[in-house]
């Protein structure tokens, strides 16, 4: 049955929303409504096609229409950040540092690429897969990719420039 099928997506949805919206109540919010229209509109589903695919396109779209134009950079709230504090330590490994400074990192990217890149590392859609999940073509899905990944790691490179030095060589 098609709703025991999109029952079993709601664990993927909702991690993905939650990276998008950075925020647990607008999350559940934004996979609530993914779920009414899925289910209002399961007359379009064409069961060849892929229902992930198909919820994932639905609920980028509708957080694409439902997002502000211009988002506040004080309003913005790192994932991880919610993530330590439901936790209740700071992070103390190397590792937890890094992966701090990471999302942070992203989180700075604009929208378009940092949304691609919480894509890939949540669901780790093939190309195919993930510009269906988008509603994109291909080839746009793979170049949004890559430049999202360059411009990630130039800004990890900048942030990880000992203080005082701006990349420019003084003689």
């Amino acid at each position: 049955m098609l709703e025991d099928k999109i029952a079993a997506e709601v664990p993927h949805l909702r991690r993905y929303a939650r990276a998008l919206t950075r925020d647990p109540e607008s999350a559940d919010d934004l996979v609530q409504d993914t779920l009414e229209r899925a289910l209002r509109k399961r007359h379009l589903w064409r069961p060849s096609g892929r229902l992930r695919s198909w919820l994932f396109r639905m609920l980028y779209r509708l957080y694409l229409n439902q997002r502000p134009r211009q988002r506040r950079e004080d309003d913005k709230v790192v994932a991880l950040d919610m993530v330590r504090d439901q936790l209740g330590r700071p992070p103390v490994h190397d590792q937890e540092l890094h992966y701090h400074t990471v999302m942070q990192t992203v989180d700075t990217l604009p929208d378009s690429q940092r949304e691609i890149l919480l894509l890939v590392a949540l669901e780790q859609p093939s190309y195919a897969e993930g510009a269906r999940m988008l509603g994109i073509a291909v080839g746009t899905f793979r170049s949004r990719l890559s430049r999202a990944r360059s411009e990630l790691r130039e800004r990890m490179a900048r942030r990880n420039q000992p203080a005082g030095q701006d990349g420019a060589n003084h003689a």
